[in-house]
């Protein structure tokens, strides 16, 4: 994540979709069922590599109080993130 003070970040949570913003653009965005199956997860390109995936697993974790599991199909980044060998 980036360590930028001047940067300002927004996290929405609403129906199962929980959305990581800036001022300019959406960073990435979860989403998920009561479940805890992950459905979709997605990071903008210009953002990887700075924890945010894992930053919203961990907060979609909290809000369902549910070990997370991603749903098939899983891409190899999504293998990645998960440690699925």
């Amino acid at each position: 994540m980036q360590d930028n003070s001047n940067d300002i970040y927004e996290i929405t949570q609403i129906d199962g979709v929980i959305t990581f913003k800036n001022k300019n653009t959406t960073i990435g965005f979860i989403r998920f069922n009561n479940s805890g199956e992950v459905e979709y997860i997605f990071v903008n390109p210009a953002f990887r590599k700075q924890g945010i995936a894992r930053k919203l697993l961990k907060l979609t974790k909290e809000k369902i109080g549910k070990d997370l599991i991603p749903q098939e199909p899983i891409s190899p980044l999504g293998k990645k993130l998960f440690n699925i060998n």
